[in-house]
């Protein structure tokens, strides 16, 4: 919990240094906060055991940021920061969030208008301030407006990835500092829906009263809002909600289902057993004539009694599942222990922020058959995309250390794809390479047939082999493109492309209706983690939980096949 703090002080320093137009501290801060994001180790723990030196042994920490955890460590803020946030005169942190607002523009927003906050400015656009004022105009406007749309609509949920830290953080205390036989989350998190709002947990506990002092009494809450004997509820830091609920052993799989939703995937099994004579709760099911609980214990056993094959959670949204379950013809999905290789990284030959040796490194400690490394073109200038001498030396340095390691390197890169449909590398550079992700980074706002064709033309490239982040979208920051999706996934079946889920948090793409939407024309899928550092590769879990959210089995997944399966697939 302690590193996402610092690493929140860190970026919303940076944001108000950028805004004031300094150069090289905000990079550095922002260097900083990613680094100790990653960190899988409390940050407050390397400052006890290792003093100031552990901390500047982190890449990206030097001497000055290294006074400034210690001073958040020992004092709760930053004195420094505190000054900076006093003179700023603008929610820094809220409007540079806000697409197509850099620190220029935000400063002209400032001065000319006296824009403080998003509220601000969604009435400064609504009132037609802002098209008149010099670089913005009628366009930057509407869009600016939309943006803040995206942003109030992101800000109500947090993004998976963000929620799931925050639940295992809360269980790994809970189970450091009391006496739990179980305990889990439940809600759109265990469903891995990619956005949640708050998260609901469940535990069997001997002593109720001491489990609920303990979390009442986390280091992290900032306000406890209701403390009972069974449950109870407290704000994070941050805004988030967190619900614990107390439950006894026998009726743990009836709240586990219960709570674990969805709303009308509960409302469809309260049916289900209403009609074979039962009654469901969060208590149990019991006979509706006799009121003997029946099942309670666990899921499996309410399923069962009800006719039914086990419902994974992240079927549990009433499409289907509950009559294909019916007839016991769900699909056996993808787990995250199918997976053998991840086919999208970055590394320090482009944006990513460790060495191609260290990624490999990783990859083999989890045991991956094979990965493959795709640093970015020539093109995405902003992402240190890599010259083709570049590219080549890359393959010099592939070949130097592939025969040091067991897991298997693919030389790869992730290609743009240009306004024409063309590819950034010329045929000859692409055709050097084992596999070519490509991808769209610019031009979002094209008119659907431009996008879509864009697409189409650069899937009828022989040497391309996978759709990268196939929408485009953000999550919160920018809506898919605007395109024919079903001409697109069309075309790929028909070239026997493959379709990303890219598990990045923040894109999560393919969302899960895309997928079920692409299962339908029978194409394949990679799931990758577009990592930019070792800590990014855990990422994987978020796209299995897309996958099996859009009903996909191994069979759809590529990176679930052997290594020779796979490079017989892509040369084919």
């Amino acid at each position: 919990m302690i590193n996402r703090e610092i690493a929140d002080i860190l970026y919303e320093a940076a944001d108000i240094l950028e805004l004031n137009e300094v150069e090289w501290k905000p990079r550095a801060y922002r260097k900083a906060a990613r680094k100790i994001e990653d960190l899988n180790e409390d940050i407050s723990n390397i400052y006890r055991d290792r003093g100031k030196k552990g901390l500047e042994e982190i890449p990206g920490i030097g001497s000055r940021i290294a006074d400034h955890i210690i001073e958040y460590l020992e004092t709760g803020e930053v004195g420094k920061f505190e000054k900076l946030k006093e003179k700023s005169p603008v929610k820094t942190g809220e409007l540079v969030e806000i697409r197509g607002l850099g620190p220029k523009k935000v400063k002209k927003l400032v001065e000319q208008l006296n824009i403080k906050t998003v509220s601000d400015l969604r009435e400064a656009v609504e009132q037609h301030q802002i098209k008149n004022l010099t670089g913005f105009g009628e366009k930057t406007e509407k869009n600016i407006l939309k943006s803040i749309g995206m942003f109030e609509k992101s800000h109500d949920r947090m993004q998976l990835g963000k929620a799931m830290n925050l639940a295992e953080d809360v269980i790994t205390y809970m189970k450091e500092h009391s006496d739990l036989e179980k305990i889990d989350y439940a809600g759109s998190l265990r469903r891995m829906k990619e956005t949640i709002g708050d998260i609901d947990m469940l535990v069997i506990a001997s002593d109720p009263d001491r489990t609920m002092n303990t979390f009442v009494s986390m280091e992290n809450v900032e306000r406890v809002e209701s403390r009972g004997v069974t449950r109870s509820t407290v704000i994070l830091k941050g805004g988030i909600h967190v619900d614990l609920r107390v439950v006894p052993a026998e009726s743990y799989g009836a709240a586990m289902q219960y709570f674990t939703g969805s709303k009308d995937h509960n409302i469809a099994l309260r049916d289900l057993a209403i009609s074979k004579g039962y009654k469901l709760s969060e208590y149990g099911l019991f006979g509706k004539v006799s009121q003997e609980k029946v099942e309670g214990e666990s899921e499996q056993g309410i399923y069962e009694r009800l006719g039914l094959q086990y419902i994974p959670p992240e079927l549990r949204e009433n499409r289907g599942e509950v009559d294909i379950a019916r007839q016991n013809s769900l699909p056996e999905l993808v787990t995250l222990n199918d997976i053998k290789g991840d086919l999208h990284i970055h590394t320090t030959f482009s944006e990513g922020s460790d060495s191609l040796e260290d990624v490999v490194r990783a990859a083999e400690d989890m045991s991956y058959e094979y990965i493959a490394i795709t640093d970015h073109s020539r093109s995405r200038r902003i992402s240190k995309g890599m010259e083709i001498e570049e590219l080549k030396l890359q393959w010099e340095e592939i070949d130097r250390i592939s025969g040091e390691y067991d897991v298997k390197i693919l030389k790869g890169a992730e290609v743009d794809i240009l306004k024409d449909g063309s590819l950034d590398y010329p045929d000859e550079v692409l055709g050097g390479l084992d596999i070519v992700v490509g991808s769209v980074h610019s031009g979002f706002e094209s008119a659907k047939e431009e996008m879509t064709e864009r697409i189409v033309a650069a899937l009828e490239n022989k040497y391309l082999n996978i759709l990268g982040h196939p929408s485009g979208r953000l999550i919160g920051k920018r809506e898919p493109y605007n395109a024919d999706f079903d001409m697109i996934f069309e075309t790929v079946a028909d070239k026997e492309k493959i379709l990303e889920i890219n598990s990045h948090p923040e894109r999560l793409d393919l969302n899960d209706k895309l997928i079920l939407q692409a299962k339908m024309f029978g194409v394949k899928f990679s799931i990758n983690t577009d990592s930019h550092s070792v800590p990014n590769l855990d990422f994987m879990r978020f796209g299995v939980g897309q996958a099996r959210r859009g009903w996909l089995t191994k069979d759809d997944v590529v990176n679930t096949f052997s290594y020779n399966s796979l490079k017989k697939m892509l040369k084919a």
